[in-house]
């Protein structure tokens, strides 16, 4: 009876971190010997079904095993926002973390990170790091620039504690806020500055090429107040872009704001400052979004000359999988074609040397 009991029983929780194939799940309920977080697998047919696991996901756990504080992960409950890269689920905020120095600040790589950020829907935060470390003329010249973009920027240093106390009282609400941005900028140190225990690992610059070292491996999510979490995500360097051409400039608020005042002559206005486009092109990241659109576009006719039919490679069903369909010039014929179309020589050689006598 005891056995019936415990399969029978399930709890709420919120997945708060993925490694290999288990997960850890934070439970809503504590457990009878007050139990917080439960190591959990999986059920086969989630997998089956196609349903994939985030860190964020609201899911049932199964079969607990109190003593040894494990799991089975049997339903994951629908997302809100999903942030696709880093893979986050039910986000209410994005905070995008550059450092002004060590590494310098790629304004295209910049943008690309509030692009993917504004994509996801959710509320987005731009935060410069390591000021102590830049001249208070040039911050000041970079915090009024990205206030022309649409943003209520941040600046802070976890060297000299400035600004740490308002971000994390910014980030105290309830929800969930992502760290995301580069290598190296720091986005684990400023989370050992907002929640000191944790003591996260983090790493130096790369003295050559000025460039982070990863030092976070996974996403994890941290309590940073009742009802708040903070996920601290692996940096990367190069964010991806938007696979429509035209949803790209509702991602640029400043861009956004000039459409909502008005409308351009045609609606597949690409906004590359034709006659009768309304964005114009007297606005300061005009080059950048020029920068992006060519990437989308490029992204585009690549997937487009792979298409079968195309004249280029493309992709060819093989069971229930898909692999690689080589350009024609590339491609050979198959032995029974082969072998079919020597037959079919043969047959005519042989009839030409014996002609049939009715004719």
């Amino acid at each position: 009876m005891t056995w019936l009991l415990m399969e029978a029983e399930s709890r709420r929780g919120q997945v708060v971190s993925l490694l290999a194939n288990f997960c850890w799940v934070a439970l809503e309920k504590l457990g009878p010997q007050g139990q917080e977080r439960l190591l959990c697998t999986r059920r086969t047919r989630l997998g089956k079904s196609g349903q994939t696991i985030c860190a964020g996901d609201w899911v049932t756990v199964e079969s607990p095993d109190w003593p040894g504080a494990r799991g089975v992960v049997a339903a994951v409950e629908p997302r809100g926002v999903l942030l696709e890269r880093p893979p986050v689920a039910n986000v209410t905020r994005v905070v995008v973390v550059v450092a002004v120095a060590e590494p310098p600040i790629d304004s295209l790589q910049l943008t690309r990170f509030l692009v993917t950020a504004e994509a996801c829907g959710a509320a987005v935060e731009l935060v410069f790091a390591k000021a102590d470390l830049l001249p208070a003329a040039e911050l000041e010249a970079w915090l009024e620039r990205a206030r022309g973009w649409g943003y209520e920027p941040m600046a802070l240093s976890c060297f000299s504690g400035q600004g740490v106390a308002a971000l994390q009282t910014r980030l105290s609400r309830p929800g969930l806020a992502v760290l995301c941005g580069p290598s190296g900028v720091g986005k684990s140190s400023l989370i050992n500055a907002m929640v000191p225990d944790l003591a996260l690992r983090i790493g130096a610059v790369s003295g050559r090429l000025q460039r982070g070292r990863h030092t976070t491996r996974h996403v994890e999510l941290f309590p940073l107040a009742d009802g708040a979490l903070l996920a601290d995500t692996p940096g990367f360097n190069r964010p991806d872009l938007p696979a429509d051409p035209a949803a790209l400039a509702a991602l640029f608020p400043e861009l956004r704001q000039r459409l909502q005042a008005g409308a351009c002559r045609f609606k597949n206005c690409l906004h590359q400052g034709d006659p009768g486009c309304v964005a114009g092109v007297d606005w300061d990241r005009y080059s950048l979004y020029q920068s992006c659109l060519a990437a989308v576009l490029a992204q585009v006719e690549r997937e487009r000359e792979r298409q079968p039919g195309s004249g280029a490679a493309g992709l060819k069903q093989r069971g229930h999988r898909h692999e690689p369909r080589l350009e024609e010039r590339l491609r050979q014929p198959s032995r029974k074609r082969l072998r079919q179309s020597e037959a079919r020589e043969t047959d005519q050689a042989a009839d030409a040397l014996n002609p049939d006598p009715e004719d």
